[in-house]
């Protein structure tokens, strides 16, 4: 009984590290625990600001800033924030940081906690592996976005939010190429993956800890479900 969360670093590190949010996410995470001691968390963690703010200085002084290099900076944000969350969860998540989701993991605590892998994709594309490696049927994704907009709303103002989506309209969306630091609601090339594995994904506010709370225990909730 597996859950995957993909939680985005704008919610953890939104400038700095955001130490009121991460206490009452982990009260939230110990009491869904507590209630069933078969339940498991997988939390995959974003880069954040550290990521935004070190990819911009590296592009501010070399002009024609590899992509690969902007990426491994900001995997270097993810794993940063991710240890913080692990060391927030103590006993709870006995594991070290998944730093490559293809590797064997060992999984033995109550929280596994996931950080960037590799150039080409963001850490949603991660969320998706590991998923489909322990068996997961959902991926949460919790960032400063509450719903998926039909359309960009700062571009067309007759967007509105979505309640459901299917994955060709998603796609369709967000399109297929990756660019380090972009800002959609689930990464194209994750994107692709999960809608091969007919998977669900959630898109909710992250900071709404009461709507989470729904979500985890299957109850109705404010967000976008992304399905076929």
């Amino acid at each position: 009984m597996v859950k995957i969360l993909s939680l985005g670093g704008s919610i953890v590190a939104p400038e700095g590290v955001d130490t009121e949010f991460l206490k009452k996410f982990r009260d939230l995470v110990e009491n869904y625990l507590d209630a069933d001691k078969e339940r498991k968390l997988i939390l995959v963690i974003g880069g954040g600001a550290p990521a935004r703010i070190y990819q911009k200085a590296f592009r501010e002084i070399v002009k024609e800033s590899p992509a690969d290099v902007q990426d491994w900076i900001g995997i270097a944000a993810t794993r940063l924030n991710a240890q913080l969350v692990k060391s927030v969860f103590g006993s709870l998540c006995t594991d070290p940081v998944v730093t490559d989701p293809s590797a064997d993991i060992s999984f033995t605590g109550r929280i596994l906690v996931g950080a960037g892998w590799k150039p080409g994709f963001s850490t949603d594309f991660d969320a998706v592996y590991l998923a489909e490696k322990f068996g997961g049927k959902t991926v949460v994704n919790l960032s400063n976005i509450a719903k998926v907009y039909s359309d960009d709303p700062k571009k067309n103002p007759d967007a509105v939010p979505m309640d459901r989506m299917t994955w060709k309209e998603f796609r369709a969306l967000v399109g297929d190429e990756w660019v380090p630091g972009k800002n959609v609601p689930f990464d194209p090339i994750a994107a692709k993956k999960a809608a091969d594995l007919n998977l669900n994904v959630i898109v909710a506010d992250g900071k709404n800890i009461p709507n989470l709370k729904n979500i985890l225990e299957d109850k109705k909730f404010s967000g976008t479900l992304i399905c076929d």
